[in-house]
């Protein structure tokens, strides 16, 4: 442009030069640039990144209503990205209602923001900020949950619960992976059946009939998220606030917040070298709705249930007019020649309910497992599944059902047993060097072991200076309901080659807590 004096003057651009605000746009555009900090090393990708920096900093007031934005290549200068990615955030928050653009003005903050803006929560605690109203039944079960912390993924010495993953025959899962993902997408991506797919029930009824002589069929078998979901599901079904739970003390601590959280009261039943000590449990509640074990493998103990006191509970709960939930948690992985029968097997009552798990048999983030219900019950939990329980992804479960009707899960237990023999003996092997204090106890099957410590011992000191070397122990006591005499600490062997469970022993031997 040329003016009067025939001067150039260049050209007015309206980005660079924006009409008269109560405000100047360099402020904004300061405080905007100070606060954005973009990681290009993330997962996330910058122009992800650039809209929820923005979004955040108009949610928190840091921009008002009615301000405008810095034009799209400044912002894109002063960030170092380019105009494209700067143009994407601000039309992803347009798109939000939180920017307006204006048509040769700019871009501004919604003027819907003044009145609508969340209020901004200050950093840290708010002073005298009520909590959320609770339900009455979890309020007065909080106190009583039990602790459950989350397990390493890392195979390390002596992390219990935990398979062999460097074992898992992830060739083949694999191969059935992709074939599934490949096939008819109405097969694995639709809700599926409330009860879980029916191969893999058929595959489970056939699985339990060969392992455990357990004659049943498939409508039976209701598919869940892992066992924790079964046991939720089945306190949803069965039990009132006030019924009374025979519990194993100690015991399997997982099941406890399900029942809690239906309002139970929880009964802890002493455990000895037969199983739950029934005379215990008749003493302390004579009236119960239900009586939860680990018959094949007391969790965490190791004892079997004799077949004498199997049916000196079966003859309580027909008495008591009440039910069983037997958790086969680890049942495939037995030393000897043969598994122990399942309490199912056992029971011409129709009371047991039995909840397995393929955490153990396969690996833990499948989330998958199931319960096998009497003839009688199944009417009732099929009405509880078609009303409101959402299983795992179908996908999923067609990819185990073809694993076991292929073979493969039948190989792969068959190696996890001779793999877990192994690691049990390098285990018992490395703890004969421990001091007399401590004192490894046998196990028949499963991936741990119980050693009970001398009376002067502390199992948590123990376990707390263990942890500080890399070294994870549960003491016993972290799986009582009430105390109980044995003092002592659990060694899982399942997901730890040898070498690395002598090394543990080696670092468990010298801490000061044993001395």
């Amino acid at each position: 442009m040329i003016g009067a004096e025939g001067i150039s003057i260049p050209e007015l651009v309206p980005d660079q030069f924006p009409a008269p605000r109560t405000r100047p746009m360099k402020n904004a555009a300061g405080a905007l640039l100070s606060s954005i900090h973009l990681d290009r090393t993330a997962r996330k990708g910058v122009s992800v990144q650039l809209y929820m920096a923005l979004r955040d900093i108009i949610l928190s007031g840091g921009l008002r209503a009615g301000e405008r934005l810095p034009a799209t290549r400044i912002l894109a200068h002063e960030l170092g990205v380019s105009r494209t990615t700067v143009i994407d955030a601000i039309e992803r928050l347009t798109i939000d209602g939180m920017l307006v653009s204006r048509v040769g003005a700019g871009t501004y903050v919604s003027d819907v923001l003044d009145a609508q803006r969340p209020a901004h929560a200050p950093a840290g605690p708010v002073p005298n900020q009520r909590k959320p109203r609770l339900s009455y039944t979890i309020t007065h079960a909080a106190a009583a949950y039990a602790q459950r912390t989350w397990l390493p993924h890392e195979p390390r010495a002596f992390i219990t619960a935990l398979p062999a993953l460097d074992a898992f025959p992830m060739a083949q899962w694999a191969r059935l992976s992709a074939r599934h993902l490949r096939g008819t997408r109405s097969a694995v991506m639709g809700y599926g059946e409330p009860k879980g797919l029916r191969a893999l029930r058929c595959a489970i009824a056939t699985h339990l009939s060969a392992l455990k002589g357990i004659r049943c069929h498939e409508e039976q078998i209701f598919i869940t998220c892992g066992a924790q979901h079964g046991f939720a599901l089945i306190a949803h079904t069965l039990l009132n606030p006030g019924d009374r739970i025979w519990m194993e003390n100690p015991g399997a601590s997982g099941a406890r917040n399900a029942f809690l959280s239906e309002g139970a009261e929880l009964v802890p039943v002493d455990v000895d070298e037969e199983g739950m000590i029934v005379r215990d449990g008749l003493a302390k509640s004579p009236h119960f709705r239900l009586a939860f074990v680990t018959p094949t493998h007391q969790q965490p103990l190791g004892h079997v249930m004799s077949l004498a006191r199997r049916f000196e509970l079966l003859r309580a709960v027909e008495e008591a007019q009440g039910l069983v939930i037997e958790d086969d948690y680890d049942g495939e992985f037995y030393f000897e020649n043969a598994p122990q029968p399942a309490l199912y097997t056992t029971d011409t009552s129709g009371r047991v309910l039995y909840v397995g798990t393929f955490s153990k048999s396969l690996f833990p983030s499948l989330r998958l497992g199931f319960i096998l219900v009497p003839e009688r019950m199944v009417a009732a939990f099929d009405q509880t599944f078609a009303a409101w329980v959402s299983g795992p992804p179908t996908v999923t479960q067609a990819i185990v059902a073809d694993f076991m009707d292929e073979g493969h899960f039948a190989t792969h237990i068959r190696l996890m047993r001779r793999l877990y023999k192994a690691r049990y003996d390098a285990l018992k092997e490395a703890a004969a060097t421990l001091p007399d204090s401590v004192r490894l106890q046998s196990t028949q099957s499963g991936f741990h072991a119980v050693a009970y410590l001398s009376p002067h011992i502390d199992a948590q000191q123990v376990a707390d200076q263990a942890a500080q070397k890399g070294v994870i122990l549960a003491p016993l006591s972290r799986y009582c309901l009430a105390p109980i005499a044995q003092n002592g600490l659990v060694f899982g062997f399942g997901c730890t080659p040898p070498e690395e469970l002598r090394k543990g022993i080696q670092i468990v031997r010298d801490l000061p807590a044993l001395r």
